[in-house]
Parts: C-alpha cells; structure tokens; sequence
C-alpha cells in the first residue's frame, strides 16, 4: 500500500461526507505529530500497533561497490520500528 492507497481508504473509513482533501490532511496531521514526537522526545508508542524509537548507528568501515576500496561510514542516527504482539500476529 503506498500514500494515495492509505488516503483512500482513510476516506473510505471516515463515511460517506469525508474528501479525498480531507483524508490527505488527517494522514498529514498524523505523520507530522510523528515527527515533531520524535522529534522531541525520541519515541512514539502506540499501543495495539508499535513503537518508533531513535538509535544510534556507530561509524563503521564499508567498501564502495564501484571500486572495492574500504570507505569510512559516519556514525548517524535512524528511526526504528518495534512491532507490537498484537499487530505481529495478523501474520
């Protein structure tokens, strides 16, 4: 499922008066108040779905694809997501 496929069935699951404009702002709202959480805080946990945490990725030695020549990886910070036992067991 990709953006304009979630938008969609957001505006299915908000009823028959929701637009497409409508559903686009409440998926935006919601990725935003993400960021700006995580942001701040470091984390987001919703409970049923998951939790998104930062962490911390140390420098590394790596070696370019092109040349083979071992490279230096700066240390860098990423987004991790923990499913939770419940949504783990829809699978």
């Amino acid at each position: 499922m990709n953006k304009s496929e979630l938008v969609l069935e957001i505006q299915s699951k908000l009823g028959e008066g929701a637009t497409k404009a409508c559903a686009e702002r409440a998926l935006e709202a919601v990725l935003d108040s993400f960021k700006a959480a995580i942001k701040k805080d470091g984390a987001v946990q919703l409970v049923g779905f998951g939790s998104f945490s930062v962490t911390e990725r140390k420098a590394r030695q790596g070696v370019n694809p092109q040349t083979g020549k071992p490279i230096q990886i700066a240390a860098s910070k990423t987004i991790k997501f923990k499913p939770s036992a419940s949504f783990k067991g829809i699978c």
